[in-house]
């Protein structure tokens, strides 16, 4: 038997660690459209902007030789023949598969009325770090268009450069959609603090440069002078290659709660995955630790083992802003009743309710008092 997955990032790299561990000793094949070994994306918008780190490379070529993994890096799938069972590939060549997983992640959103100019970076790729830490070494004031974990993330980042940054973010605050804005005032007075101009309740309407940026057009008129903008609008999941393949995509590609699509011998994990939820339902999880969680119930599955139990019911994400770790427990709504438990300038402890039910824990500085609560997420309060 011949496994193939498509997508040589985290959860790529799990799902063929997790066949090896669990015994698989057949064909295993690692397909990835960037030309590099699979890499750490976390740190991109962390120490390697910053310049303090800049390879996040998971392990060396001799691990996947030893591991009998093989790699076809530099090559994109551009089409998956479900009912030959192969692949099809930009240069030409086909890959049979016998199992076939799914991996393919995220791409960032961009702006397409926004004009093409140099100095204006998305962030994801171990080449948009490498992109955005040149041009941000030399760069005075920075526009940051989005006020989600990799916005906030960036914009400590270039902070820590020394770079004048204004954050822009469209909602009351930053994280609003996803903790909140009584959270999210707490994140943007951590921002404040350390310089940032934050600015709420608007958008962007263009940009001004003739080959590199100069100025940016915010919706209510002002004009920010700006030598490096970095868009961080969020993600959509990469699924083109499985159109035609008779593959159910519906914001991701729909699987089972253990990572089954409708399509025998495919399977899909990561952040590309919409998986039933055992208590929430089908839903996408775009967090690094769930990779893990999704591997150890799909892997023995895919295997024909006795499928392991559905993943643990209590999300666990984090994001590193300056020297302070924010960290989530549970699944946090910006509709849940929050209770700002404490607050101490830069540290702070939230509970999350809803119905009369604890759905999550987020704190800045406090590891020990949030994850003491994993046992009481969505237990009442």
């Amino acid at each position: 038997m011949t496994i193939v997955i498509v997508g040589a990032g985290l959860g790529g790299l799990r799902t063929a660690q997790e066949l090896r561990k669990q015994g698989y000793d057949g064909g295993l094949v690692l397909v990835g459209d960037e030309p590099h070994l699979p890499y750490d994306r976390p740190p991109l918008s962390k120490e390697v902007i910053r310049g303090e780190r800049e390879d996040t490379t998971f392990e060396n070529e001799e691990y996947f030789a030893e591991n009998r993994i093989e790699l076809r890096l530099g090559v994109a799938v551009v089409r998956v023949d479900t009912e030959n069972t192969m692949l099809e590939l930009a240069d030409g060549s086909t890959l049979p598969y016998d199992q076939l997983v799914i991996a393919t992640g995220l791409r960032p959103r961009r702006v397409p009325s926004l004009p093409d100019l140099d100095g204006v970076h998305v962030l994801r790729s171990r080449d948009d770090a490498e992109s955005l830490r040149r041009d941000a070494s030399a760069a005075a004031r920075a526009v940051v268009v989005g006020a989600g974990f990799v916005g906030c993330e960036v914009a400590a980042g270039l902070r820590h450069l020394g770079v004048d940054v204004t954050l822009v973010e469209p909602q009351a605050t930053p994280l609003a959609s996803v903790l909140g804005s009584d959270v999210g005032e707490l994140v943007s007075r951590l921002h404040r603090d350390e310089g940032v101009t934050v600015r709420t309740g608007v958008g962007v309407d263009t940009l001004r440069g003739t080959e590199r940026v100069t100025h940016v057009v915010l919706s209510d008129g002002t004009e920010l002078a700006a030598d490096l903008v970095v868009i961080g609008i969020g993600s959509t999941p990469v699924v083109e290659v499985l159109e035609a393949s008779g593959v159910t995509v519906d914001n991701g590609v729909v699987a089972d709660a253990y990572g089954r699509t409708d399509v025998r011998g495919v399977w899909a994990v990561g952040d590309v995955a919409a998986w039933d939820h055992p208590q929430h339902g089908r839903r996408r999880v775009e967090h690094w630790s769930n990779v893990g969680d999704q591997v150890r119930v799909m892997v023995p599955a895919l295997l024909g083992k006795e499928p392991a139990a559905p993943r643990p019911a209590v999300p666990y994400f984090w994001s590193d802003q300056y020297d302070v770790k924010i960290q989530a427990l549970g699944s946090p709504s910006a509709d849940d009743s929050v209770e700002i438990v404490e607050d101490d300038g830069r540290k702070f402890l939230a509970y999350y309710v809803r119905d009369g039910i604890l759905t999550a824990v987020v704190g800045a500085g406090m590891a020990g008092a949030v994850m003491k609560m994993r046992a009481k997420i969505g237990q009442p309060t």
